[in-house]
Formats: C-alpha cells, structure tokens, sequence
C-alpha cells in the first residue's frame, strides 16, 4: 500500500510519455525538468527504508523455509512497521516522487501479499494440498488487487470513503497481520488445533476478501479520541508497547482481535457519515422536484 503518499517527481518532467501514472494531488501539474546535479540524502532516504522493508518482507520468506517461524514472523511485521514510516518521511522531507510510489505498491505486494502466504503455506497449508495452495494464491492475489484499485483510485476526484477519512477494505499490512492470527495462536498457547490447514485456509481466505470489500475501515484520520482522555490514550500507547516486550504473541492477538472488534464501528461510523451527506443533498432537491410538480399541474 502506497500510504497516501504525495507523487510529485524529485525531478520533474514535461508533460508527455514519459509522464506515467497518476498525478499526485488535485491541482499538481508536471514540470519542466531540472537540469544537473545529483541525488541528495533527502530524496533517497525514503526509497532506502522502502527497500529495507522489502528485504525484510522476503527475509521473512527465507526464515520460514528453514521452520524458524518466529523470526519469519518478526520479519514482516518489521516490514509493516518501515511501511508505516517511509511515507511519513517522504512527506516530512517534502521527497515524494512517482518513483517510490511505484516502489512502495511493489514492496507491500511481496512483503504483504506473497510473503504472508508462502509463510502460511509451509506453516500449515501445505498439508492441504490443493485448496491450502489455493487458500495463499487467492491472498497474495487480492493484496495484489487491493493495491491496484489503491492506485488506480488515485486520480479520482470522487472518493466517498477518503474523503469522510475511512478506508476502503483493510489495508495489505493490516490484512497480513490479521492473516497470521493463527500462528500468534498456535505460538503463544502450543495448541495444535490453530494449525489446523483447513481453519488456517478458511481464515486466510476470509481476510482476502477483506482485503478487496467495499467494507469502510477506520483510519488513523477517523480515530480521534476526545481531548479529555488524551493522557490515558498516552499511557494506553505505552502499556501496549511494553506488552509487545514482554507478551508479543499474546499482544499481537489482543491487537487483531480488538481491530476485528472495530470493524462494525467503522462501518456504523461511515453510514452515519452517508446519512448525514444525504440530509444535505435532500433539501436542495425538493425546491426541484416542486417546480416540476407545478409545470406538470395543469392550468
């Protein structure tokens, strides 16, 4: 996922061929190329974090190979954690380009959609031959497809979801991590059933579609909790971070689970968000619909 990243080019271009893809923002235009000079820290910074998250993405494919299932799991949620950074960066050191949009869609499609389901299929699915292999290629495709639509919705000016601050189905880093429930189970408690084949097949399967619903899931820009209790979220933040020291696989499954939990809060959310859209629109359409009543009367 591109993580609403800004594609402005480091060294912009005239308009024509060369220009590919979609245009950053509403009113961003291409420009006329700059000439000399080289590349600064400031501009490859963002794209290094991405490429590291990339390698850390398929690190945790090699881990898995090996059945080193904890460090193949430590391994892409580095990964999700350097995705959530390197379009903040980009931003911060105003360093976006079309070029680590590209990149970033790339990397979270391996490091998300591929790596997760290899992981899962040598984990458990191989067992299941037929519908465990179609149980990871239906999710590394619909990561895949979530990207695309992703980017393919950028130059649209109509964005429902977006614009009230909600996403559009779960994210890929989120989607592998909810994917992974059952090996944080079956991690944290050594029951064997969570690594049932057909349990992990129909889980992963259930979080690819989620993946490409038209579900509205919350953002951070739809989460704002009042100031009242802003010291207690603080110290919420801080608790959970020493719970991932102490309890990572425990935590991690108090975390997906409460994400689960806030899913029909975020749809709930969103339809309190149409309904009040539509209460707008409707008073602008009944003058119309009035005049027309009276041409229609007769005389």
């Amino acid at each position: 996922m591109t993580n609403g990243r800004d594609y402005d080019e480091e060294r912009p271009i005239d308009a024509g061929p060369a220009w590919l893809g979609p245009r950053a923002g509403e009113g961003d235009m291409p420009a006329s190329r700059r000439l000399g000079g080289g590349l600064t820290l400031r501009a490859v910074l963002p794209n290094a974090i991405t490429a590291a998250a990339l390698c850390s993405g398929l690190t945790g494919i090699r881990f898995a190979i090996v059945g080193d299932w904890e460090k193949s799991l430590f391994a892409i949620i580095l990964a999700g954690v350097l995705d959530g950074i390197d379009g903040r960066i980009a931003r911060l050191l105003k360093a976006q380009s079309r070029f680590g949009a590209e990149l970033d869609s790339l990397a979270d499609s391996l490091s998300f959609g591929m790596a997760p389901a290899l992981v899962l299929f040598l984990w458990s699915l191989q067992d299941l031959p037929r519908f465990g292999w179609f149980a990871s290629l239906a999710f590394a495709i619909c990561c895949a497809l979530r990207l695309a639509r992703f980017n393919a919705r950028i130059d649209e000016d109509e964005q429902p979801h977006k614009s009230a601050g909600f996403l559009t189905g779960v994210p890929a880093p989120v989607g592998a991590g909810l994917a992974f429930l059952p090996m944080y189970l079956w991690i944290a408690s050594g029951e064997p059933v969570f690594r049932e084949p057909w349990l992990v097949a129909v889980w992963v399967a259930a979080i690819a579609f989620l993946m490409i619903s038209n579900l509205a899931t919350l953002s951070w820009a739809s989460i704002r909790p009042r100031r009242s209790i802003r010291l207690e979220a603080i110290a919420l933040a801080g608790l959970v971070f020493a719970a991932l020291l102490t309890e990572p696989w425990w935590t991690l499954v108090a975390i997906c689970v409460v994400y689960l939990a806030l899913m029909p809060l975020g749809i709930a959310k969103y339809a309190k968000v149409r309904r009040q859209r539509a209460a707008v629109v409707q008073p602008h359409a009944e003058p119309l619909s009035g005049e027309s009543a009276a041409m229609r009367a007769p005389d």
